[in-house]
């Protein structure tokens, strides 16, 4: 009896006792962040209080929307109808054709479909797109988002090297227009949206980041320079569309994508677009200087071969009635520098020209068969092809 009483006494002293240490704890395990995490007692570095609550974490700009709504009625489809020759396989074979007389066969005709995107860049119908996106085309025609009116394109002015190309539209209204943004200044993480028409699907949206600067890559016979590299999804019909950065401002022209890879994209700086914009509107064209010579880079193996310096770049072919033969250039020869600026690399010899014009007369040092040479070169108009 004593002792149910004595036990009796003692409850509620242990469950004061429990609510203490209870309440102690939830100093220890709970509410500020700024305390040890209850995951690892002995970290020294605490969990972030975003981690520790129930709020959302946001990666990337919340208002990519909102710049898109404003910028895509200056994004347009390109579409281009392309007459081909497919002919007859007897009409391209001799045998064939002296056997039977030709018999008045001709060529078959077809058109090619092909699509792409551009973007206007001035409110009374001028667009930027890729060169390879128009290239050959018997017509063209240009498509807006939210706008059933088609209008015809014609071709103001395409530069094949750099593959850009402007086109011009009219219409009764000013047309909304992008703003060309400074491409030097964008820095490697920074996110990008990429707007165009891949597979003819209208106004695609894709978003990613800045993935590297500068790179030179090789399609086909054009070789680019300069490109930024980007995990925006880039396919084919987004070639000639914008690069945006998060303002709606352009970085790039979407250009190319490397069908051996996923999330590997490239865009044509914008700065580099910006260079020849006015001379494409001006004359068709753009025009610059060349030397005319193929090159290849200098080696260790040829150089050892000829006994000579592993430097300057060697001449591997000289087009015939250029500049270069004119002057007396020849295989082999391992230009060095051009009005004594050192020449090492291919991209050096085109920063050098870039800075000449068509009639100038170069200074052009070589080395041939061992003894150096300083010859004479009046740069020409390079051929558009």
């Amino acid at each position: 009896m004593n002792e149910d009483r004595k036990s009796s006494k003692t409850a509620p002293i242990i469950v004061v006792i429990l609510l203490v240490i209870f309440t102690g704890g939830c100093g220890l395990w709970g509410g500020d962040n700024d305390k040890a995490s209850p995951i690892d007692n002995n970290s020294s570095t605490p969990i972030p209080g975003n981690f520790l609550s129930n709020n959302p974490i946001t990666i990337g700009p919340a208002n990519i929307a909102d710049m898109v709504e404003k910028v895509s009625p200056a994004v347009v489809n390109i579409e281009t109808n392309t007459v081909v020759s497919n002919s007859d396989v007897f009409f391209n074979n001799d045998f064939f054709r002296d056997f039977l007389g030709n018999n008045g066969i001709t060529p078959r005709q077809n058109v090619q479909t092909g699509v792409g995107t551009g973007f206007l860049i001035s409110d009374d119908g001028y667009i930027l797109t890729n060169q390879h996106v128009i290239d050959k085309a018997t017509s063209i025609t240009v498509r807006m988002a939210n706008n059933d009116t088609d209008y015809s394109a014609k071709v103001v002015g395409q530069d094949y090297e750099l593959d850009l190309a402007v086109l011009k539209i009219d219409g009764n209204t000013k047309f909304t227009t992008l703003t060309l943004g400074d491409s030097d200044t964008i820095r490697v993480g920074e996110w990008v949206i990429a707007i165009g028409n891949p597979y003819g699907l209208d106004h695609t949206v894709t978003v990613g980041v800045v993935s590297a600067k500068g790179r030179p890559i090789n399609i086909e016979k054009r070789v680019y320079r300069n490109l930024i590299q980007t995990d925006a999804a880039i396919n084919p019909g987004n070639s000639g569309g914008p690069l945006l950065n998060t303002n709606g401002e352009v970085i790039g022209i979407n250009t190319a994508v490397n069908s051996e890879a996923q999330g590997i994209g490239f865009a044509i700086s914008v700065n580099t677009a910006r260079e020849i914009i006015n001379e494409l509107i001006q004359t068709g064209k753009v025009t610059r200087p060349y030397i005319g010579v193929w090159l290849q880079p200098m080696d260790e193996n040829f150089a050892a071969q000829y006994n000579l310096p592993n430097t300057g770049v060697i001449v591997a072919n000289v087009i015939a009635g250029g500049p270069a033969e004119k002057a007396g250039l020849k295989i082999n020869d391992v230009i060095v520098s051009l009005n004594d600026t050192n020449i090492n690399n291919y991209e050096q010899l085109q920063d050098f020209l870039k800075t000449r014009q068509v009639g100038e007369k170069v200074m052009v040092k070589v080395i041939r068969a061992g003894k150096t040479l300083t010859i004479p070169v009046t740069l020409a108009e390079k051929p558009s092809s």
